[in-house]
């Protein structure tokens, strides 16, 4: 499925989560202190998650939309 970013950025929290989690490239992924930091591909824009190892949940969210996929 291919989302546009304003698509992504006014879905519900939960269902960004899942839609990168299910459908998203891992790009990168880097532990800094007790927070883990996954980047994630999708569509057009990347998705940060980052998940809190002390407390085992997501903590919660970057998006970035990439621009050079619109560039000529």
């Amino acid at each position: 499925m291919d989302i546009s970013y304003y698509e992504f950025t006014n879905l519900p929290d939960e269902m960004q989560y899942n839609m990168v989690l299910s459908q998203g490239r891992m790009i990168n992924e880097n532990t800094v202190s007790n927070s883990r930091y996954v980047l994630y591909e999708l569509s057009s824009f990347s998705v940060e998650i980052i998940y809190s190892l002390t407390k085992n949940k997501i903590s919660g969210k970057n998006i970035f939309l990439n621009r050079s996929a619109y560039s000529a």
